[in-house]
């Protein structure tokens, strides 16, 4: 029959093909066209055939036509045709489907619908006719069927749609639908129902099925709602995400329902997937647009649903694009900074963190991209390198550079930025740990910086290069290059820079000879520089050199000074160097280093700074190291035994035209020798198996010392100032050359007995005589001292005020301190009573140790041995604390001998440097606060670590001071020490941010800081301001202090009486803390201040509001979230509300307070109205009628707020009005010396009369927004408010009245002079002139 069919239509006249094809019967026409397909012969010739006999003007024709477009769409679904036969047939079935009649089109769609509903589609490939199908219906005119009524062709493909998006899809043919729809033409609402279809189907589809459909959705997406498809891809990955995520925190779980995603398989789909979509982007730039535009809106509603993991690696594949770069970066930089400062705030408040359980944190989700790009996603490493150097670039950390981070005490402002900085640098490093390739130019980048920023502090980027050395040091080797390029730029970096970086590639210069012998010779360059700091940079480049190149038969240190790496590669790799190489090179380098003994003071003393580091770390150039050091010395000591001073001082100077210069630090060099000789003699001993010759060598120079140290102590003791050229009658002022240098002398003299302090207490173990001899080198130190005192006491211009830095160790002062004041042991009693005697002694040792913790506060570190060794400064500083803890406990301020005139008590020196040490402690080792507190302990010695509870032991010193501080209180007046009790506020207030905020111990601790400022009518203003600072700073840890600041501002409207002085006040007095002395300003601004943070948390909650208003997803819980800030805002204005109903009838005195509070009433209208905005907008939203609450706050503003303003306003201008006028009659009593004393008072007027227009706006605003939410919510909210008369606020009525009666009275020709003093009058008071004439008329 197919030959016949095939035969007959190759005839010209189709009559008689028409009459075979009706021959056929609809089964036989269909196992024709199904024999000839499988037998894959000429299927196409065939199919022409029966069309051409098929005409569509006929009806018959039409219905074969239908018959062989339903017989072939299962053939080619069913999977028994070679592939490029169903092409063939679908391509044919596609071209004469645009000659089929409206109708007949129809019936094929309706079929096309019920296949896919049927799920019986295999490959997809007969949907490319329906979209064809589809289209065609679309452009048809015909009236059709549909129900029981009629639709045109663009209707009926509508609901063809609409039919087909609800109905239930097989999950195979997803994809091929998808693909399909690209072809259709559809209008913006289909678009939409198909784009949530696909959506939909996300999840019911296998995760590897994932990737093509959503390229697929993304092509469809260039039709429109490119938002929908972003939005639903980025939603469905992060729930994803979030599913993982629990079930890897909950591993035995059974009761989980859907079987675990595995992770790796995760991640590939969700690179896959990130690639389509910036591939697409690539295409289609509005696509990218859309996204960043997406995710901005997201983020200010929900920032967790809108930066999650993935939205995070896309943007940032996508910054690779530079067109978009600039734009991603500073919205993700934004949004970072944005995390961080609302975590800090919510974690500076109790109202807030109830509010806001659950906290997002930005950080966390980017380290988390971090992490996922281990799996391939290469695509991200880029965008992830550009954010973290741009993050460190723009939040670097600000000048002065040397200290250590910043502190984050400072406000909210500082810590943000750090935190982002800091951010940037953990990216980079896990990074570098993750992915291999791009370490070099990680690398290459960050040792770029350091060159480039020389100006700006480069600390971040050292420490960041230093992390990267540690965590892969043969990465370096690859770039040793770039390393050595580096190098050649030492010379121009700043010291600090050099120092830092030199200690950061040091691994390298073990593994690398090439790097080192290039090191060198860039160092022995710069020792010849012209530039000073190059030479210092030589210095401190030989001297690491020295420390970690050591000589075969050092000493190991189990001490090192600085942990820089020496563990990071452990081996000396002695393949590359043998000891005797290492030992060649050491010798070589101090043979340079020797050379610059005749350099500038400032080289020196990084020499003599660095020595002792060098010798503990390399025993074995000991020998070398002091035969320098004797030899140096030897140039400025004087052998004769009677001749005095011991020192030659003139050879330490150098003149240079009119100026002097220090020379020879030689009191550095004295130092240097005698901890070195220190050293050397407790760690000779360890080895005296080392050969006799080397022994009698080097007990020669030991000798030497040990003779020229004792000599030099003798005739210190014996010298008078004046053997020094110094005394009472020298001249000590920084302006002339005798001057500078008599200054030069007095501090190398000063240092040289500190020095020798140090040595005779350390060698004298305890005997009397040394202890005397310690006490006489004390006496020379103090009279030196107490002279440059008293000059710069005299001479304000002078730099004297400042104490010489102290040339005790830190070790050292540890151990005097122990001995004084610890130290009972029987045998030590008599020698330490040598010391004890002097309380000038005991007062210096105390203050040198406040200085050195001072010193380690500031830059992290403190002179002298170990002064870099973190672990070896916590040990000192818990046994200071331990000593000071003592002392200043046992034996109170009281008690202590008045030595008034003679500076501080001691147990006051103790107080301030327990109150320096908190807060050091917490500030450079906030990680090792238990084993700090542990240290303080000496009850509980032994405890475990893990079982040391910070509250507790913290709870323990505060009660230590609680009771320092209720002695002060209940001490009398003349023994009340305001400093002292200064002092103690601000250690609890140190010590109370150890407490758990929510402990009992922390609620004790409020507890009787409220009954304290109860009970206490403290007068001390500056002890009052410490002590309610103390007690606002834990009651927001505990709950809002709204209901505190109502009973303040009570207190002070008791205290302060009322603006209308007819009205008593009732006297309820809540603190006594609140009196006549401090109520203001005092107390007021503290208030006041207290006030505006409350305001603040307010305004972000109403931002919050806002956003969340915006929000139309998962409604149930967003309106509970709504409602609860809806409460909070409501009830914290509102009690505000009734704090400046006190705080505005109090008869205020002029000036600051007053200021601050109009200021402060001005932005609370300003956020009634932002709320009233906020309620407008949700009329507008949604049907919702506004709470009674916001009803009551309403009537309550009315009733409590607004009149008393104006009250007050009126208050406010009588106040000034009065200063007026006395400076008025001033000036009319003595014109010329007062003229001056009136314009300042004027221009004071004007200054405080400023915010009153402000305010009087605020209040119209507020007013205007209520009139609008009335209109909105038909609930009249303006019968709560008194309509203002805002415009004359300054007019007293009844004064009006008489004044224009007296006017009436008098003739007419006297009126035109009234009306002008009038006028003149009231512009004399700040008036606005016009307005008060159109009042007039």
């Amino acid at each position: 029959m197919a030959q016949r069919i095939l035969a007959l239509a190759a005839e010209e006249p189709p009559e008689r093909l028409q009459e075979a094809l009706q021959s056929l019967g609809e089964s036989e026409l269909g196992d024709v066209v199904t024999r000839q397909a499988l037998r894959g012969r000429e299927t196409a010739a065939l199919l022409r055939g029966i069309f051409r006999g098929s005409p569509c003007s006929q009806q018959s024709g039409v219905l074969r036509r239908l018959q062989v477009y339903k017989h072939c769409i299962p053939l080619v679904e069913s999977g028994d045709l070679q592939l490029s036969k169903a092409s063939e047939i679908i391509g044919l079935l596609m071209l004469e489907a645009r000659q089929l009649p409206g109708h007949a089109l129809a019936e094929l769609a309706t079929l096309f619908v019920d296949v896919i509903k049927g799920g019986s589609l295999s490959n997809g490939k007969s949907l490319e006719l329906f979209s064809t199908v589809l289209t065609a219906l679309a452009s048809s005119k015909e009236s059709l069927a549909y129900g029981n009524g009629e639709l045109n062709g663009e209707e009926f493909k509508k609901q063809l749609i609409n039919t087909l998006c609800s109905s239930k899809w097989d999950p195979q043919s997803v994809i091929h639908l998808a693909n399909m729809f690209r072809d259709i033409p559809l209008s913006g609402e289909e678009l939409q129902f198909v784009v949530e279809k696909v959506l939909r189907m996300f999840s019911k589809l296998d995760l590897q099925e994932i990737p093509p459909l959503v390229y697929q959705l993304l092509l469809l997406s260039a039709k429109g709602s490119k938002k929908t498809v972003l939005e639903g891809i980025i939603s469905f990955f992060n729930q994803l995400d979030k599913r993982q995520k629990e079930e890897q925190s909950v591993p035995q779980s059974v009761d989980l329902e859907v079987a675990t995603v595995p992770l790796d398989q995760l991640r590939h789909v969700e690179g896959t997937v990130i690639l389509h979509i910036v591939s697409v982007i690539n295409l289609d730039q509005d696509l990218a647009e859309e996204l960043i535009r997406h995710l901005k809106t997201e983020q200010q509603k929900d920032p967790g649903r809108a930066l999650c993991p993935f939205s995070v690696a896309l943007l940032l594949s996508v910054a690779v694009k530079h067109r978009l770069q600039e734009q991603i970066f500073d919205f993700l930089k934004t949004s970072i900074t944005r995390s961080c400062k609302d975590l800090q705030f919510l974690q500076a408040s109790k109202f807030l963190l109830d509010l806001f359980p659950q906290q997002y944190d930005v950080t966390a989700v980017i380290l988390e991209v971090v992490k996922n790009s281990a799996f391939g996603w290469d695509h991200v490493t880029q965008g992830l390198v550009d954010l973290g150097f741009s993050l460190m670039e723009s939040y670097e950390p600000k000048k002065p550079f040397g200290g250590k981070a910043a502190d984050t005490g400072y406000g909210l402002s500082k810590m943000p930025a750090q935190q982002a900085c800091k951010l940037g640098a953990s990216i980079l490093l896990e990074t570098f740990k993750v992915h291999e390739p791009i370490r070099s130019d990680i690398l290459e980048e960050v040792l770029n910086r350091v060159l480039t920023k020389a100006a700006s502090p480069v600390s971040h980027f050292i420490d960041l290069l230093s992390n990267i050395v540690v965590s892969a040091p043969l990465v370096l080797q690859t770039s040793s290059s770039k390393v050595t390029e580096t190098f050649d730029n030492l010379s121009f970096l700043p010291i600090d820079t050099v120092q830092g970086l030199l200690r950061a590639v040091q691994p390298l210069l073990k593994v690398s000879m090439s790097v080192r012998d290039s090191l060198i010779l860039v160092l022995q360059k710069a020792i010849f520089s012209r530039q000073l700091d190059a030479r210092k940079a030589a210095v401190a480049g030989f001297l690491l050199l020295l420390r970690n190149f050591k000589v075969l038969g050092s000493l190991s240190s189990s001490q090192c000074s600085q942990a820089i790496g020496a563990t990071q590669v452990q081996a000396d790799v002695h393949a590359c160097y043998n000891s005797a190489a290492n030992e060649a090179f050491c010798l070589e380098i101090l043979g340079s280093l020797r050379r610059c003994l005749s350099q500038q003071a400032d080289v020196r003393l990084m020499l003599y700074e660095g020595f002792y580091d060098v010798l503990r770390r390399n025993s074995q150039l000991a020998s070398s190291i002091m035969e320098t050091l004797l030899s140096q010395i030897k140039q400025y000591y004087l052998p004769q035994p009677d001749l005095l001073p011991p020192l030659k001082l003139e050879g330490c100077i150098m003149a240079q035209g009119d100026q002097i210069f220090l020379q020879e630090p030689l009191a550095h060099l004295l130092c240097c020798i005698q901890h070195c000789l220190a050293w050397y003699k407790s760690t000779v001993h360890l080895c005296q198996g080392a050969e006799d010759d080397n022994e009698e060598e080097d007990v020669g120079f030991e000798q030497n010392f040990e003779d020229m140290l004792e000599s030099v102590t003798r005739r210190m003791i014996k010298s008078e100032l004046e053997d020094f050229e110094l005394d009472k009658s020298a001249d000590f002022s920084l302006s002339s050359g005798v001057g500078v240098k008599n200054n030069i002398y007095a501090i190398q003299v000063m240092g040289i007995c500190e020095v020798l302090i140090e040595y005779n207490f350390n060698i004298g173990n305890f005997s009397k005589s040394k202890f005397e001899d310690v006490l006489g080198l004390f006496t020379c130190y103090n009279k030196l001292s107490e002279i440059l005192k008293e000059k710069a006491g005299k001479n304000k211009s002078t730099l004297g005020n400042k104490t010489a830095r102290s040339f005790l160790s830190m070790g050292f002062v540890s151990t005097l301190l122990t001995a004084l004041f610890r130290d009972n042991a029987q045998s030590h009693e008599d020698s330490l009573a040598v010391l004890r005697s002097s309380t000038e002694f005991l007062r210096y040792a105390v203050s040198v140790a406040l200085q050195k913790v001072q010193q380690l506060e500031e830059t992290g570190q403190t002179d002298g041995p170990d002064g870099q060794n973190p672990e070896k400064m916590f040990q000192n500083l818990c046994r200071i604390t331990r000593v000071l803890l003592w002392r200043y406990t046992s034996i109170p301020t009281v008690v202590e001998e008045t030595g008034k005139k003679k500076g501080k008590s001691i147990s006051l020196l103790c107080l301030e440097g327990l109150l320096r040490i908190f807060s050091t402690v917490q500030k450079l080792y906030a990680a090792r606060i238990p084993q700090f507190l542990q240290a303080l302990d000496i009850t509980d010695g032994d405890a475990e670590e893990a079982d040391i509870n910070v509250t507790e032991k913290a709870a323990f010193q505060i009660r230590q001071f609680q009771r320092s501080l209720v002695n002060q209180f209940s001490s009398t007046e003349d023994d009340f020490n305001s400093k002292e009790t200064q002092s103690l506020i601000t250690v609890l207030s140190t010590l109370s941010k150890l407490l758990d905020p929510a402990s009992q111990q922390f609620l004790q601790f409020l507890t009787w800081t409220v009954k304290i400022c109860k009970e206490n009518a403290l007068e001390d203003l500056a002890c009052c301001k410490g002590l309610l600072s103390l007690l606002f700073s834990l009651h927001v840890l505990y709950r809002s202090p709204v209901g505190l600041l109502r009973e303040l501002a009570q207190d002070i409207h008791a205290c302060l009486g009322d603006i209308d002085q007819d009205v008593e006040v009732e006297s309820r007095s809540h603190f006594a803390i609140v009196n006549a002395k401090t109520a203001a300003p005092t107390v007021c601004l503290l208030v006041l201040s207290q006030v505006d943070k409350v305001l603040e948390e307010v305004d972000w909650l109403i931002k919050k509001l806002t956003s969340l208003g915006s929000d139309t997803s998962d409604s149930s819980q967003a309106s509970n979230q709504t409602q609860a800030l809806e409460k909070g805002v409501i009830l914290q204005l509102g009690t505000l509300l009734t704090v400046y109903h006190e705080l505005i009838q109090t008869a205020l005195p002029a000036g600051s307070c007053v200021d601050t509070l109009l200021r402060s009433l001005s932005k609370t209208y300003a956020i009634l109205t932002s709320l009233i905005k906020h309620y407008i907008q949700a009329c507008r939203s949604t049907s919702n009628t506004i709470p009674g609450r916001l009803e009551k706050l309403v009537k309550l503003s009315g009733s409590h707020l607004t009149p008393q303003c104006y009250s007050f306003i009126t208050y406010v201008q009588n106040i000034h009005s009065e200063s007026l006028s006395f400076a008025e009659e001033k000036k009319k009593k003595k014109k010329e010396d007062e003229a001056a004393a009136v314009s300042t008072v004027m221009a004071k007027v004007l200054r405080d009369t400023k915010p009153i227009p402000n305010l009087i706006f605020a209040i119209e605003q507020y007013e205007k927004f209520l009139i609008h939410l009335s209109k909105k919510s038909k609930v009249n909210l303006m019968q709560y408010m008194k309509l203002s008369t805002s415009r004359d606020f300054r007019i007293n009525a009844s004064m009006l009245d008489s004044v224009l009666q007296e006017q009436n009275t008098e003739d007419a020709e006297n009126e035109p002079d009234n009306n002008q003093s009038s006028a003149a009058e009231q512009t004399d008071k700040n008036q606005e002139p016009k307005k008060k004439r159109q009042r007039k008329q």
